[in-house]
Formats: structure tokens, C-alpha cells, sequence
């Protein structure tokens, strides 16, 4: 008899941990859903439209690169910076801004001087600052 309630036990486990594997399996499928339900409009915020609290933490983050999100209620700021750079004459372009089911998604890109462009000696700090509707969704970076 000790056998018999050996296997059960173990079939018990069994099929105890498969459930278990099921479930999770279908809650990260779920939760990594990245297919875009619309982009998002924005604007690039210049430095009058940055809350004070987002420029603080901006200056005390520039020297090295950092992602950043503020809400103030009304509006969801997305910063993105790329810390140190040794000349000037550095952009930053935003490829995609969409939302999915679970996130906003935002995608960015450093842009260096332009051949030929005078892009002086002095370090810079690029960053940028988005402005968005205000959502409540965890931010992803790309």
C-alpha cells in the first residue's frame, strides 16, 4: 500500500505543478503584450514647460545616461538623457511613441554631430523631454 500512496502523492505533485506552470504561463503572455493599440501625440517640452521637480532631478541625473517619467495629472513628461558626451551638436530624435494594452511604449535615438558642423570642444549632457496625455501606464524603454 505504501507504493500505491507513494504514486499518488506524486501524481498529486504532478499535476499540482503542471496547473501551477499553466497559470503562469498564461499570466506573462498576457502582461508582455506588445502589439500597438495607437501612437501617441506629444510635443518635445522646452525648458518652460518642464516642471521644476522634473528639471531638478534632470541636473542631478545628467551625467550619466537615465529614463525618467513625471506626471503632474494632466500631462505624463517622458525624459530620456545620454549623459556625457565629449563636443556639442548632439540630437535626439524619438522614433516611436505608442500605446499597447499594458505600457506606453517610446523609443529614442542619439544623434551625433554632423560631418563638417562645428560641434565645439565643451562636454554636453543631451536630453529630452516629451509631453503626453496623462496615463497611468508603466513606461517602457526602447
Amino acid at each position: 500500500m505504501k507504493i500505491i500512496y507513494k504514486g499518488k502523492v506524486w501524481l498529486t505533485l504532478a499535476m499540482l505543478m503542471a496547473m501551477m506552470g499553466w497559470t503562469l504561463m498564461g499570466c506573462s503572455a498576457s502582461k508582455e503584450s506588445k502589439d500597438k493599440v495607437r501612437d501617441l501625440d506629444f510635443t518635445v517640452a522646452g525648458n518652460m514647460d518642464i516642471p521644476e521637480e522634473l528639471k531638478k532631478l534632470i541636473a542631478e541625473k545628467q551625467q550619466q545616461p537615465f529614463k525618467l517619467t513625471y506626471s503632474d495629472d494632466q500631462n505624463l513628461f517622458i525624459a530620456v538623457g545620454y549623459g556625457v558626451q565629449p563636443t556639442g551638436g548632439y540630437s535626439i530624435s524619438v522614433n516611436d511613441l505608442y500605446l499597447t494594452e499594458n505600457s506606453v511604449v517610446i523609443n529614442t535615438e542619439l544623434k551625433g554631430p554632423e560631418k563638417g558642423e562645428n560641434a565645439g570642444k565643451e562636454q554636453s549632457f543631451p536630453y529630452i523631454v516629451i509631453k503626453t496625455e496623462y496615463l497611468e501606464n508603466p513606461v517602457v524603454f526602447q
